[in-house]
């Protein structure tokens, strides 16, 4: 088997779909997806999980009913399990999520902006 780095960079330049996360990685059952998200995503929670997110390149925020996280690349959130809240950004944001295999990026609600789970780059 040959090891190799994973470049995030060049996995980002395969796709151009916002909302859409890639898998890019696995480690027991959490998997790691790179996203480029821009403009609101949906209030959303997640049961079952906390999910994890790191600031790539751009600036998001991660709206809840009574505050928001406003986070710069090189900086990351983890958003508790059940807490039902809404990421967005201005202009496009690349980020890395780190969530347990199987986990609908639109958590609770469902709707048009639902991806296909598990499609690796």
């Amino acid at each position: 088997m040959a090891y190799q780095a994973i470049n995030f960079k060049e996995k980002l330049d395969l796709f151009s779909e916002h909302w859409s996360p890639r898998v890019i990685a696995e480690m027991n059952d959490y998997q790691f997806k790179l996203v480029k998200i821009q403009g609101q995503f949906v209030w959303h929670k997640h049961p079952d999980t906390d999910e994890t997110f790191i600031v790539l390149a751009g600036e998001m925020q991660i709206v809840f009913k009574e505050e928001q996280v406003d986070l710069a690349a090189g900086e990351m959130f983890v958003v508790p399990r059940g807490v039902e809240h809404k990421p967005l950004a201005a202009k496009e944001c690349r980020i890395l999520v780190i969530e347990p295999r199987g986990v609908v990026n639109t958590g609770d609600v469902g709707g048009d902006l639902t991806a296909e789970n598990d499609i690796w780059v």
